[in-house]
């Protein structure tokens, strides 16, 4: 009888055989464990549902507390910025040893944060609220991608496709749920999204028990530069480049998840409610994107669809801030399926990269090119306090111009090309 396939951090950058099947060989073979994509997605929607509702009740904590766009770009900053700043630390440790039960543990962070905001009554409270969700979102991120990746049955593209698929339909539910609950039940209400988290717990702790076999905890292997691969150098640039691609999206994405309900309210004169049902349509439409991009990029090369993704968007997010609210909803639409299909092709280019750093990798890119994008919001709130949220649509249309920046990605063999 054969022995189990055992899969450890190692065998992400060396082919380990086991009898006369290297680990990757064998994954690949059994194809995706597509139970486990399913639950790892779930629990990416519950996280990033719970994480959305902060953006979507900006306007319900702009009117009770009379805050000013650069405060509510703060908010923005202390929920990025403390994911920012933790997940790549979370990534690093996990790359030496992997903590399968982390990820619910983790939630408990995300479930106390809800509480917290809907009972928060001052500025700082309600920062707090939201950092102690962001660093949920740390320790969410790095180790669950590694474990799609392990799911995938080297299908990578199509893997963290269906991961981040889950979390963009989680992101654009959150204006739904502000609109339908948040908003007549007000700001207490919050505290009943509280049993998402819990539901997210249970689940985690699922996937905790089938991710601990697929593990040994072992020295992580020494970097090596594969034959015919980048010299370290270009690997470098090549990081930076992807990190301001990811950057110039998710400043996009980040504009207008914080500020188009009011730029709609402010330009075209529509409720709340209905803002909120607006913002929901470009979320959707990222959710869509987001699962499209990765198989493409296993299909087509992940440095085709990265410039199609961003330049792509570029003539929709020139022609936005100059629509009519009809158009504006129709343009933002497109812009969400061509900018977020990027996201999937960027992260797994960056992973092919530096593979012996596969978590610190995960984080750099899910914390610090998505906390950047916080900074980046904050800055834009500043700006439009100064000027005027039409004008901040107006400097925003040229963010996906960055997309040039692709011409210094380097050729990788395949499935990266």
């Amino acid at each position: 009888m054969n022995k189990p396939v055992v899969v450890s951090e190692e065998t992400l950058t060396e082919p380990v055989v086991v009898g006369d099947v290297t680990p990757a060989a064998a994954s690949s073979a059994a194809g995706p464990a597509y139970i486990v994509l399913a639950g790892i997605s779930f629990s990416h929607f519950l996280n990033d549902t719970m994480q959305s509702l902060i953006a979507s009740v900006y306007p319900i904590l702009k009117d009770t507390y009379a805050l000013d766009f650069a405060q509510i770009g703060m908010i923005t900053l202390a929920f990025q910025f403390t994911a920012s700043l933790l997940q790549p630390v979370v990534g690093h440790y996990t790359d030496k040893k992997a903590q399968p039960y982390s990820l619910s543990i983790g939630m408990a962070s995300t479930f106390f944060g809800l509480l917290l905001l809907s009972a928060a009554h001052q500025y700082l409270v309600i920062l707090v609220a939201a950092a102690l969700v962001g660093l949920g979102s740390a320790v969410f991120h790095p180790e669950s991608a590694r474990i799609a990746r392990l799911a995938s049955g080297g299908r990578y593209g199509f893997a963290q496709s269906v991961f981040q698929l889950g979390g963009s339909f989680g992101t654009s539910m959150g204006p739904v749920l502000a609109a339908l609950i948040v908003v007549p039940f007000g700001q207490g209400s919050i505290a009943w999204f509280s049993s998402i988290a819990f539901l997210a717990i249970v689940v985690l702790w699922r996937i905790g028990r089938w991710y601990a076999p697929q593990i040994t905890t072992k020295k992580a292997a020494p970097a090596h530069t594969q034959p015919g691969g980048p010299s370290s150098r270009r690997v470098a640039v090549a990081l930076l480049v992807l990190v301001a691609l990811l950057f110039s999206k998710q400043l996009y994405v980040s504009s207008l998840s914080s500020y188009y309900i009011f730029y709609l309210i402010d330009r075209f004169g529509v409720s709340t409610q209905t803002a909120q049902i607006y913002l929901f349509i470009f979320l959707a439409a990222n959710a869509v994107g987001a699962f499209f991009g990765g198989p493409l990029g296993d299909r087509f090369g992940r440095k085709i669809v990265i410039w199609i993704s961003i330049l792509g968007a570029l003539p929709f997010t020139l022609a936005l801030p100059h629509a009519g609210l009809f158009a504006s909803a129709v343009l933002s639409v497109i812009i969400g399926l061509i900018i977020s299909s990027t996201t999937s092709s960027i992260i797994v280019f960056a992973q092919e990269l530096v593979p012996h750093r596969f978590g610190m990798i995960s984080g750099v890119f899910f914390g610090v090119a998505f906390g950047i994008g916080g900074l980046g919001a904050a800055v834009l709130g500043k700006l439009a306090d100064h000027t005027s949220i039409e004008f901040v649509y107006q400097v925003c249309a040229y963010l996906p111009a960055i997309g040039l920046l692709a011409v210094f990605l380097p050729k990788l063999q395949q499935p990266g090309r």
